[in-house]
């Protein structure tokens, strides 16, 4: 709110003294980090316990036969998903990421296939997308120098009132080993294509310094590894080195890019083992959090 009509706004100050004043007199406060809940404390002299945000049971990973089903459905109408050349059997369906088998239906991951980086957004002043189209203008460098490093395509979900201004930059640049794609996906699709993709990027940050990206929850209930760009408590979400990579800006992420991927798609390096760790964390999921951290409170005020 304050974002919008100013710190000193009236409707701002009403909500400030509102939430101080019914959250004193409440029974439990939830809040969303530990860095809130210290805040609410100093600040607001209100007790909180942390509820964190966790991911529904539809964000996993994605099967290979689905995969290639959604890749498919996807190259109808967005050229990076389509296939770069025509399989060498006229039976076999091939996809840019994918190719069946005519004759058995097996679906395989053909060599030489370009990574998958994905990040989503609401289009807004909260993310600033340059640093990622700054990267990947290092990344197309870091090509072009001789590094050993896969094509990319890179796929920006979401709408909002920026997107048409990041089109035009996006139009303006000329890659010959990174495609990028910015569609409005079906609402069913957007957790098929997080379970599908190599790496997420995030580049949201909290207005408050007190809560979490959302989109980053959801990739790590996919048990996808995230380049996250930093903010105060991001460090409750995202380990850096354990489940990804946190960056201060463009160069940053650019190498990390670069490191990431400079083994792809071998299992081994990085980018595996954040994904390993991710599979052997085995996050709660919402309702499961709910459980044990909510009912308790309600079952001891009974």
């Amino acid at each position: 709110m304050s974002l919008s009509h100013g710190r000193n706004h009236p409707l701002v100050q009403i909500a400030k003294w509102y939430e101080k004043l019914f959250g004193r007199l409440s029974d439990y406060n939830l809040c969303v980090t530990d860095a809130m809940k210290e805040d609410l404390w100093m600040n607001c002299n209100i007790k909180a316990v942390t509820l964190y945000d966790r991911p529904a049971s539809y964000f996993k990973e994605t099967p290979l036969d689905l995969r290639h089903h959604l890749y498919m459905k996807l190259a109808q109408d967005y050229e990076p998903f389509r296939a770069r050349a025509e399989p060498v059997d006229p039976s076999a369906e091939r996809s840019a990421f994918t190719e069946r088998d005519g004759r058995d239906g097996r679906v395989v991951e053909p060599r030489g296939r370009p990574a998958l980086l994905i990040s989503s957004t609401s289009w807004t002043e909260d993310e600033d997308f340059s640093v990622l189209l700054k990267a990947l203008e290092d990344y197309e460098r870091f090509v072009d120098e001789g590094a050993k490093l896969p094509a990319l395509v890179c796929v920006i979900t979401g709408k909002g009132p920026l997107k048409d201004y990041y089109n035009g930059l996006i139009q303006k640049l000329h890659f010959k080993h990174i495609q990028i794609c910015t569609p409005w996906l079906e609402a069913e699709d957007y957790p098929l294509l997080l379970g599908s993709a190599d790496l997420g990027v995030c580049l949201h940050k909290s207005s408050s310094g007190l809560d979490l990206p959302m989109k980053v929850v959801d990739m790590f209930g996919c048990c996808l590894p995230v380049c996250a760009i930093y903010f105060e408590c991001l460090h409750e979400l995202v380990k850096h080195n354990e489940n990804g990579l946190i960056f201060r800006d463009s160069s940053e992420l650019a190498e990390q890019l670069k490191m990431l991927f400079s083994e792809f798609p071998a299992l081994e390096g990085k980018l595996h083992s954040f994904r390993q760790n991710l599979r052997a964390a085995q996050e709660l999921r919402w309702d499961e959090s709910w459980d044990q951290t909510v009912l308790p409170l309600l079952g001891h005020r009974e």
